[in-house]
């Protein structure tokens, strides 16, 4: 027999090896091999839609936390109503923070004891997050914003308090690693842009000081921080009712002391028509856009967040327009569309075949 065949395993009167089994072994081997392919195949396809479910459920949150924001932006341009008639009463801005905080405060206690008590919980380690929100924040910006009225212009004013979204999106890179893409910070700078010529100082006659100018940043910072000091709290498990709650809680304390609370009260209780018109004005104008922005943070960056809010001059312009005849300039009309075109800008979505990460500006 040659030695062929032996080290084959076979003979000339039996079978060659590799004719019986073999093939056999091949046959296994390849519907192996072919099942495993399919299986990772099927394994790959089930992540991809893991995947693409997640993307579209992310793609969802973000759409509906935007138009919370919105909402909240939209809600805040109703401020004027109240700012007035406050006014008419004869309260100054001390006295009208402090009735936003008193009556907000108190809806949102009674509300919560009914609905749910648990939000009234927290953690004394972390009430410097409220007291963030509520005095450094809301205390501190309208204190300054006033402040700047007094000493530049409504106008000047409401240009530098709108500063807020350009310090929300340096702030937030450091403090929680968001990017700072080009696209946010333009997007920044339009809304900024817009607010300016929405509130007439270009072309119009502000005056300048730089104390005012000063104090008008102050109040961009504050108004910032609002985002900051929310986004801390929201980070350490408490939700928008038990932030927002807080937060005017925190807020009554400075205003307590530095307003005419007296005078305050007396024009609150005045008569229960006039109780009742304020109350609700006073929960539609802060209660629920502080609701709706805090809740919207959940699933938006701060950066974004407070662009999108940039909208409040916007609805404040024409509720100006509407209610009390005021007029509108080219100037105000490129406002507008300067402050829609910096929310398109940041929600925008890239639609080419490729889309890299934007890129991060160096600091």
């Amino acid at each position: 027999m040659p030695d062929s065949w032996e080290r084959a395993g076979a003979s000339p009167h039996k079978p060659h090896a590799f004719s019986t089994v073999e093939p056999k072994y091949l046959i296994f081997r390849t519907l192996d091999r072919a099942g495993e392919q399919w299986y990772n195949q099927e394994k790959i396809h089930r992540e991809l839609g893991k995947m693409s479910e997640q993307q579209t459920d992310k793609s969802k949150s973000s759409a509906v936390s935007a138009l919370l924001v919105l909402g909240a932006g939209c809600l805040w341009g109703f401020m004027g109503l109240l700012v007035r008639s406050t006014s008419a009463l004869g309260l100054g801005t001390m006295e009208t923070c402090f009735l936003r905080a008193l009556v907000t405060a108190t809806a949102m206690l009674l509300l919560l004891l009914v609905i749910d008590r648990r939000a009234l919980k927290v953690r004394l380690r972390d009430l410097w997050c409220f007291a963030g929100t509520g005095i450094v924040s809301m205390t501190f910006f309208n204190y300054c914003y006033f402040k700047t009225i007094m000493l530049t212009s409504l106008s000047v004013a409401a240009v530098l308090l709108y500063t807020a979204p350009v310090f929300v999106v340096l702030m937030s890179a450091p403090l929680f690693g968001e990017k700072l893409s080009r696209r946010k910070l333009l997007a920044a700078l339009v809304a900024f842009m817009g607010c300016a010529f929405v509130s007439g100082v270009v072309g119009g006659a502000g005056r300048l000081s730089f104390t005012g100018i000063l104090f008008g940043l102050g109040s961009g910072i504050g108004y910032a921080l609002y985002s900051i000091f929310g986004r801390y709290a929201l980070e350490r498990g408490y939700g928008s009712a038990t932030i927002s709650f807080y937060t005017f809680v925190f807020a009554l304390i400075p205003t307590f002391l530095l307003a005419d609370t007296g005078s305050a009260v007396s024009a609150l209780t005045g008569s229960l028509g006039q109780f009742a018109f304020l109350s609700v004005l006073i929960l539609m104008v802060t209660l629920a856009p502080y609701l709706l922005y805090t809740k919207g943070l959940q699933g938006l960056e701060n950066g974004t967040a407070s662009i999108l809010a940039s909208i409040e001059p916007v609805v404040a312009t024409l509720v100006g327009l509407v209610i009390y005849s005021e007029k509108l300039g080219i100037w105000n009309i490129l406002g507008i569309v300067l402050v829609l075109f910096s929310i398109l800008l940041i929600n925008r979505r890239s639609t080419g075949k490729k889309s890299g990460p934007e890129p991060d500006v160096k600091a």
